[in-house]
């Protein structure tokens, strides 16, 4: 039994780090730490966990603070990353300011859903002017929830007025496209402009 065909979407909700912005933690302290250095503190400090922490709405003097009991030295370069953050995003991603011009120039319906500090976002559209396409964004940080928590979905989807299946999620973790997927949203593992082209006409969504 074949199943049916799912519609061509109307609707694109775009990840933003990796996906339209490229981010790199080892930027902000490039000038006092190899990345292998970086690396090593990252794991010894948790950063993954309290970037995530960040990225939930805990306030960065939170953060910091968090990282300071452990270590003293951990919170004094916890601090330095985030005073530095906007050496962290490295530029528009190859071909997506593009891809989001040839959508938008064809009537296609584009929003943002992203795991980022509410303190740090505004840095964002600055560095990739491609986001500011987008009609609104949902940041983790200002909602207190993260991918891959389903909530954040249902939010972004009651907030949008979303139709899931008319509705592609991009993102570069395949964690968070598969509780998209599991909402009935079309998902895109992102890798690439040209692979996510590829999928966009496979949906038939016009582009050049």
């Amino acid at each position: 039994m074949t199943e049916p065909e799912r519609p061509t979407p109307t609707t694109v909700v775009f990840d933003l780090g990796n996906v339209l912005i490229g981010w790199d933690q080892t930027g902000p302290l490039a000038d006092r730490m190899s990345a292998e250095e970086w690396h090593s503190f990252a794991e010894a400090a948790d950063f993954p966990s309290l970037n995530t922490a960040a990225d939930s709405g805990v306030p960065i003097t939170e953060i910091v603070a968090r990282a300071s009991e452990a270590d003293p030295s951990h919170g004094e370069i916890v601090a330095g990353y985030y005073e530095n953050f906007v050496k962290s995003l490295t530029g528009p991603i190859d071909g997506m300011a593009e891809v989001v011009a040839e959508l938008r120039d064809s009537g296609v319906r584009m929003f943002g859903l992203s795991n980022w500090s509410a303190e740090t976002i505004h840095h964002a559209p600055v560095v990739a002017p491609a986001i500011s396409e987008l009609e609104d964004i949902v940041v983790s940080g200002e909602v207190g929830l993260v991918k891959p928590d389903p909530a954040i979905f249902e939010l972004a989807r009651d907030r949008f007025s979303l139709d899931p299946v008319r509705t592609l999620f991009v993102d570069d973790l395949p964690a968070n496209v598969e509780a998209a997927e599991r909402l009935g949203f079309v998902g895109h593992v992102f890798t690439d402009a040209a692979t996510l082209r590829d999928d966009l006409r496979r949906l038939e969504l016009q582009i050049g």
